[in-house]
């Protein structure tokens, strides 16, 4: 889904499929955030939160040739969909396979293109993702959420953001490996 971002049209679409009552769609697109969370979390998903982020990214993507046809719970389409995810995921999962350091200098490779990476970035999502991963265990969710806060957002909305632009700078770090592997090798 690179080419395809969250609106707030999008996401009102989403709630209204969930239920005409505004704060009623809020309680279930909560309810189901969890449950996703819980799921992927209980099949050990390394990444729970993001991988209820990219569940429902999808649904909402797809909910506009769906929402007219579909029956029964919208929860149950949510299921389905992480049923899928969890599938994928471990491939996505893998460890980068890095070439065999040939000099001590070379095992910061991956370092320094993620500073590159991360010098490209607006500053606002630059400082946005390296505010967002600080912290651990509680300190970690009272900061995402006074972060949050700050921004003006709600923490899932953040959330969003944050896994945003983690998926560029991932794409980057491995654009930049690739490109250095490629000058590595033709020398």
């Amino acid at each position: 889904m690179p080419d395809w971002t969250l609106t707030g049209e999008d996401f009102n679409r989403l709630l209204l499929w969930l239920d005409p009552e505004r704060d009623r769609a809020g309680e279930h697109y909560e309810k189901i955030r969890r449950k996703l969370i819980l799921i992927f979390a209980s099949r050990g998903g390394g990444f729970p939160e993001d991988m209820a982020d990219e569940c429902i990214n999808r649904v909402i993507k797809k909910l506009p040739e769906i929402e007219r046809d579909y029956r029964g719970s919208p929860e149950f389409y949510f299921y389905g969909v992480a049923r899928i995810i969890q599938l994928e995921w471990p491939r996505r999962d893998r460890p980068i396979e890095l070439p065999p350091a040939s000099d001590p200098y070379q095992s910061a490779e991956p370092l320094t293109c993620l500073d590159g990476c991360l010098d490209r970035l607006a500053s606002a999502s630059r400082t946005l993702v390296l505010e967002y991963y600080q912290q651990d265990k509680k300190a970690k969710i009272d900061h995402r959420a006074a972060l949050a806060e700050k921004l003006g957002i709600a923490v899932n909305a953040l959330r969003i953001r944050a896994h945003r632009i983690r998926q560029h700078l991932e794409k980057c770090v491995l654009e930049c490996l690739g490109e250095k592997a490629s000058v590595r090798e033709s020398q």
